[in-house]
């Protein structure tokens, strides 16, 4: 069976999936790299996709492509509507970099909230003494604070553990209200939180949610997270917000648009914490997704169901393949 993994793998990945190569033909191809991949796409029965948009037209070319295999949760970098009429199952893993983004919220959150670039930057020019006397006016300890999650699947329950143990009161929105005495509705939430994380996929019903509106309704002062997708914040509102203190901070590992422009304002801004979309990107999370991509392929290969098919293709190409 060829796989098409589209990414570079390292020692460890190597070394994990060696058992499984009298099997598998696994070919690496860069993210950047189209020519390897696109010289590639006719043969493989399988594409691991990690962030680099796959599209209908990439999936024509895919003739033989019975499976597309994203290794993480958030499947809107693949056109899955046009893999659905190829006949082309989309799987996901939901829940398997739950712990290392989870982390990876925390570390933003802590940065942002105690003003990590600005003290770094300071200390590296010789200008980190005598102390900024604001530090004690605007510097919080998480467990002082309320955090507001927007979203309330596997990565936000885990920031939950994570905080309340730091002594933070814990508020959640999700589509509708789960009796939880957590829940509160978005605008509800927004008001209350000293920090917004941000745990949702990007959808037509959630892109641009954080807008003006819903940014003008945080609290003044508040912090900003975002390790979900980047096109659930209208990012100019964001950069309006944080220009004139209206936010005090934001932490974001996710863009509108990847790889992050060189002039996107946000870089300039002294108050964003900023990391380019790996807060997933851990030796434990890539030992679960390849766990899971392994798993699906013997399924594939012993004509069993797939696990964790988000679409229905209309005439599956998902036959034993040996």
């Amino acid at each position: 069976m060829r796989v098409l993994a589209h990414f570079l793998p390292g020692d460890k990945v190597i070394d994990f999936l060696a058992p499984v190569t009298d099997w598998l033909d696994i070919r690496y191809c860069g993210e950047d790299d189209d020519e390897t991949f696109h010289r590639e796409l006719p043969e493989v029965d399988v594409i691991w996709h990690v962030l680099r948009p796959l599209s209908g037209a990439d999936l024509e070319r895919a003739g033989n492509c019975k499976l597309v295999h994203k290794l993480g949760a958030g499947v809107n970098t693949i056109d899955v509507d046009a893999a659905t009429r190829l006949g082309i199952a989309v799987a996901n893993m939901p829940g398997a970099n739950a712990p290392s983004v989870a982390e990876g919220t925390l570390l933003l959150m802590l940065a942002a909230l105690r003003r990590l670039v600005e003290l770094d930057q300071a200390t590296r020019a010789g200008k980190g003494w005598p102390s900024d006397p604001t530090l004690g006016e605007t510097v919080r300890d998480i467990g002082g604070c309320t955090v507001g999650l927007v979203g309330y699947g596997n990565i936000a329950k885990r920031v939950e553990t994570i905080v309340s143990a730091m002594g933070a009161a814990v508020l959640h929105t999700s589509t509708r209200d789960d009796g939880h005495p957590g829940w509160r509705s978005l605008p509800d939430l927004l008001s209350a939180s000293d920090i917004v994380s941000l745990h949702l996929p990007l959808t037509d019903q959630t892109a641009g949610l954080l807008g003006r509106e819903a940014l003008a309704a945080m609290k003044p002062g508040a912090v900003l997270l975002n390790t979900s997708r980047g096109g659930v914040i209208d990012e100019e509102a964001l950069v309006d917000a944080l220009r004139t203190g209206r936010l005090a901070a934001a932490g974001l590992d996710v863009f509108a648009s990847e790889p992050v422009a060189a002039d996107n304002p946000l870089l300039t801004l002294p108050n964003v914490v900023l990391t380019p979309h790996v807060t997933w990107y851990t030796v434990d999370t890539m030992r679960r997704y390849l766990e899971h991509a392994v798993d699906n392929c013997r399924r594939m290969r012993d004509g069993q169901p797939l696990a964790n098919v988000v679409n229905r293709p209309e005439y599956p190409r998902t036959q034993p393949t040996g």
